[in-house]
This record gives C-alpha cells, structure tokens and sequence, in this order.
C-alpha cells in the first residue's frame, strides 16, 4: 500500500509541476503535453511493479458496466465532434459577432449579452470548446475596442465551467462520476438543473460587481463585427445532428441504448454525411480536416493511465480508507469541498476517477449525495486555479499568445473571490434535491 501512496503522490505532483512549470516539450518541432506523459509514466511504474495487476485493468476496460474508460473516451470524444464541427462552421464566431452589435457601444449589454451566450453554448456543446473559441474573440474585440478584457475573460471562464454542471455531457467529469453512480439523463438534470441555475447567478452578480465600475466606460469602436457562415447546408446538417443526440440522449434509458453508443452513432452519421456532402458537392474538405485536427487526443493516453493509477488504489485498499474519512458528517459539503480542492492539486479528471470509487460503501441515496456533490467540485473547482482543469490549462495557454497578462496569482485572486460562495450556494441548494 504505501509504495502505490509513493508513486502516486509522485506522478500527482509531477502532473501539478508540469502544468506550472513546463508544460510542454518539443520533440523535432513537435509540441506535446507533458501532463499525459507524467501519468502515462506513472501508470507503467504501476504495471510494471505489479502494484497494478494487469489482469484487474483488463477487467475494468473490458467490463460492461458505464464506467468504462472506454465507453466514456466515445461519449466524450463523439460529443466533441459534434461541437468542434459547429465552431468549425464558425457558428460560434457569429453568435459572439451578433452579440457584440447588439450592444450597441454600452458594455452593460455587452457583458450580459455575453455571459448567457457563453452559458447556453455551454449548456449544449462542450465547455472546452467554447473557452477556445471564445477566449481569442475577446481578446481580439477588446483590443480593437480599447476596452479592459478581463471582465469578460473572467465571466467566460467562470460561465463555461459553471454551465457545464447543467447536462450530463457538459464536463467528462460529470460523465465518469454520473455514469459510474447509474445516474440516467433525465435523472442527473432533474436534480442538477436548480444548483446551475442558482451557481450561475450567483457568479454572474459577482462578477458584474467586481468589475462594475470597467463596465461603466463606453465602447469607444462602434464599428460592426462581421462574421458569416459560409455553408449553411453544413450548419443544417450539424445542428441537427446535435439536436437528435442530445433528445436521444435523453431518451436513453426508456430505448435501453447506452448514452456512449448513441453519441457515437451521431458523430459518425454526421462524419459519412458530411463526407457525402463534400462529394456530391465538391466542396473543400477543411472543415473535416480541421475537425479531425482539433480532437483533444491527449485526453485518450491519460484518461487510460489515470484509470490505471485509480484501479491500482482500489486494488490496495487506498479508495475505501479515504471513503471511511469522508463519509462522517454532511455527505454534501464532504465530497463537495474536498472535490473542489483536490482537483486544484490532481486536476478534476483525475479526481472524477478516483471518486467515482470513493463512496462505494455508502447506502444508495447518500451516494447520491456524494456523486452530485463531487461533480459540483469538479465543475466549479476549475477556475480557482489552472492546475484545476484542462480548461484552466488551455485558457491560459491562449491568454499568453495573445499577450494577456494573467499570472497564477490572479488566477487564484479572482478565483478564490468567485468560486468559494458559488460553491457554497451550488452545494446548499443541491440539499434541496437529495
């Protein structure tokens, strides 16, 4: 037990440092992530040692319950296409282009207007991907309407990590720990829809006031933002690929088909379309080569080698013993405050693994409670500090390109000042429907 507690403490840290400090490495001019390859080390240590039996991952990656990591890379990855193939129609660009007129030079309008954009594109897509695509929007408009970015970089942050908390297949956080709890669609928002509504809220006010006085000036470019799309049979034929996902998703339970088949099924009927599409046509192929290229594969290595590094917990008892720690007192605020901090330490994917498996010997409805409370944590432990979520990751990443000055401390600073009563008012009105 105590040399799986070394070298998993030691592949944590090392993924922490990494993130902080050198997060990438470049190999003959190709850049890659150093995060995946410190756990990808730490998970062959494991098997290698045979702290981690292989037999006990074959099991897990082979079984068929929800909670296969595969299973789980599918959903996430097919709901990913499906978002990354709108935005890559420019979809995205355009609303936040139409946002931007209707304001109309009065920054009030334009920060709310915002706001509940980011919030709804959220809600649907992926939050990933609005971050990405909207973090440049910003930063590129501010500039050209000399006005301060950071309260709407803040508020996008904050919105696309709390909205996310609205669907199952907002966050693969929400996905591991819901799927690995037989949580259904309808059954998670049922109980989540209140808790978003309220979180949301609650940030928004913060933040409006934070930075109120910014607001107050007025946009000193009036000028049109123009953005077209360009293929409005590709926006059809995406649009409403989404939109039969997500009512299948829906409807998953009562068809008996698995949320993970379903998404794929989509994701692939939309591919062969489009692909059709493009032959019939004639048209270029550049929204499917860019698709194919903006896929987070980084996440397939180290979800798998995170999976690894859990199930050699499981295997020597560690989950359990930290179960029998936090199953005293409120379930809620438990799971909930300590997912929240311990995703600012393993980052919230890792911590999503290693708690689905930590309230296993509780009774049905006080796991409930603490599945729901750790998504919580999850969600809205993103943005207290970088290392919180591969969001934190890739939004500072970007604000650094575009010579944005956000330094770890502020991250933590406007952090700390929005995220701690969002969570405490996510989690006290969680109460309400558990």
């Amino acid at each position: 037990m105590i040399a799986t507690i070394i070298v998993c403490g030691i592949t944590f840290l090392g993924i922490t440092l990494s993130i902080l400090f050198f997060p990438h490495i470049k190999i003959k001019g190709l850049k890659i992530d150093t995060y995946w390859l410190i756990a990808l080390l730490g998970a062959v240590i494991l098997v290698a040692s045979l702290l981690c039996p292989i037999k006990e991952i074959t099991s897990s990656w082979t079984s068929k319950s929800a909670v296969n990591p595969i299973k789980i890379l599918i959903l996430f990855f097919s709901m990913t296409v499906l978002s990354i193939y709108l935005d890559e129609l420019g979809l995205f660009k355009y609303l936040a282009s139409v946002a931007v007129n209707k304001a109309k030079g009065h920054q009030y309008v334009l920060f709310f207007i915002l706001y509940f954009l980011v919030a709804t594109l959220t809600i649907f897509t992926s939050n990933d991907i609005v971050i990405l695509t909207f973090t440049p929007f910003i930063c590129f408009f501010c500039k050209h309407a000399k006005i301060r970015a950071l309260p709407y970089l803040i508020a996008e942050f904050a919105a696309a990590n709390t909205w996310s908390m609205m669907f199952i297949i907002g966050n693969p956080t929400n996905i591991y720990l819901a799927t690995a709890a037989g949580i259904t669609f309808i059954g998670y928002f049922k109980v989540m829809w209140l808790p978003t509504i309220l979180a949301g809220l609650t940030e928004l006010l913060i933040i409006f006031l934070l930075f109120r006085k910014d607001l107050k000036q007025p946009l000193s470019n009036d000028e049109k933002v123009i953005v077209h799309i360009e293929s409005k049979i590709d926006l059809i034929i995406g649009g409403l690929h989404l939109l039969v996902c997500l009512v299948f998703l829906v409807i998953s339970p009562y068809i008996h088909v698995e949320m993970w088949l379903i998404a794929m099924i989509c994701a692939l009927s939309l591919l062969v379309i489009s692909l059709m599409v493009r032959i019939i046509t004639r048209k270029e192929w550049i929204y499917l080569e860019d698709c194919f290229k903006r896929l987070p594969y980084q996440l397939i290595p180290f979800i798998l080698s995170m999976s690894v590094i859990v199930i050699s917990l499981n295997y020597q008892g560690i989950a359990n013993k930290i179960g029998e720690f936090l199953n005293h007192g409120n379930l809620i605020f438990n799971y909930g405050a300590s997912s929240y901090a311990l995703s600012n330490v393993i980052n919230n994917i890792p911590m999503s693994i290693l708690y689905s498996n930590v309230p296993t010997a509780l009774t049905n409805g006080q796991y409930l409670k603490a599945t729901y409370s750790s998504i919580v944590g999850s969600n809205i432990g993103a943005f207290l500090t970088p290392i919180g979520a591969l969001a934190g990751i890739m939004f500072s990443n970007l604000l650094s390109k575009h010579d944005m000055k956000f330094t770890f401390l502020d991250f933590i600073k406007y952090g700390s000042v929005v995220s701690v009563p969002v969570l405490v008012v996510s989690l006290l009105s969680l109460g309400l429907f558990i």
